[in-house]
């Protein structure tokens, strides 16, 4: 059976969107249009008040809102040593795109079995990136802290065997809006098991964030992007709907990319580990300051995985 490996602008959230937004209310509290002072007065129906404009308060507070939201985003940047303050994702299309598995990612029978996809990017023509983290080895608080300043969507592929370290620490992750999903019991090589054993590692995961965490996955990672025909199966029987891979990985002190190109694309998925000074020259806040400068530098931002599938 086969086995398939994987190797392991500025656009800043005021100014001119701010001014739009406020232009925006205003042409509808000034009434321009139907009723507005530039067309015919549209009379109540019987037994109803005339259509008021909403009050002049009501826009300054809302433009106040988007200053204040504008401004935190900015001290946030200053104080997690960003270069640039983080560019802001679109909203999600109301349509899902359909994901597909990579050329050269099948494996026999993929499409008969209806077996989950396996990407490396998600198809949208939108300058968006997705930061996916694997394992769960590190624990650092300061990352939790600088992720919700920051207002930066990312995904976790979790291994019980070292989350059981400290299973609050990712209800803490949980609880602040991040989805946790399945990156096996002990994060074997699972060609070389049987389906049996592979079903046990992916199954038993599932029972474990469903039991910590109150919800059953539908991702899957395969540990070191390793995986074959019995693993796609077995993923499937335990409710695993996408197999999510990577494009390029990003450490405290380089990149890693998967295309010829040595480039980034819209959509690609992003794979970084909980990892600190134990293993990295630096620590997960440095791993994150490296990313989002780069990939604000180049237009990007960072969306939510879970929105696209």
């Amino acid at each position: 059976m086969r086995a398939v490996g994987q190797n392991d602008k500025r656009w800043p959230f005021g100014g001119v969107r701010i001014g739009l937004a406020v232009l925006a209310l205003a042409s509808l509290a000034s009434g321009c249009g139907p009723g507005g002072d530039g067309g015919a007065r549209v009379e109540p129906a019987g037994g109803q008040q005339p259509l008021k404009a909403p009050p002049a308060r009501a826009l300054d507070a809302y433009a106040t809102r988007l200053r204040a939201a504008h401004t935190a985003r900015v001290a946030a940047a200053k104080r997690w040593g960003l270069k640039k303050v983080p560019l802001t994702a679109p909203s999600p299309p109301a349509k899902k795109p359909r994901i597909t598995t990579r050329d050269g990612f099948e494996v026999d029978g993929h499409r008969r079995l209806e077996l989950p996809p396996v990407f490396t990017t998600v198809p949208t023509d939108e300058r968006i990136l997705f930061l996916t983290i694997d394992d769960g080895a590190e624990k650092d608080p300061a990352f939790l802290r600088m992720m919700s300043e920051l207002k930066i969507p990312y995904s976790a592929f979790l291994s019980d065997y070292l989350v059981k370290e400290d299973y609050g620490y990712f209800k803490e992750m949980r609880d602040r809006g991040v989805a946790l999903h399945n990156h096996t019991l002990r994060h074997p090589y699972l060609p070389a098991l049987s389906y049996a054993r592979q079903k046990r590692e992916i199954c038993g995961m599932q029972e474990v964030i469903e039991e910590r965490y109150g919800e059953r996955p539908v991702l899957f990672r395969p540990p070191y992007g390793n995986y074959d025909k019995a693993t796609l199966r077995a993923a499937k029987s335990c409710g695993i709907t996408h197999v999510p891979l990577w494009n390029e990985e990003v450490f405290v002190d380089h990149w890693e990319y998967r295309e010829w190109d040595r480039d980034l694309h819209p959509g690609d998925i992003v794979l970084t580990h909980f990892r600190g000074r134990e293993d990295w020259k630096g620590t997960m806040p440095d791993m994150i300051r490296r990313f989002l400068d780069k990939v604000t530098a180049e237009g990007y931002a960072v969306a939510r995985l879970e929105d696209y599938l």
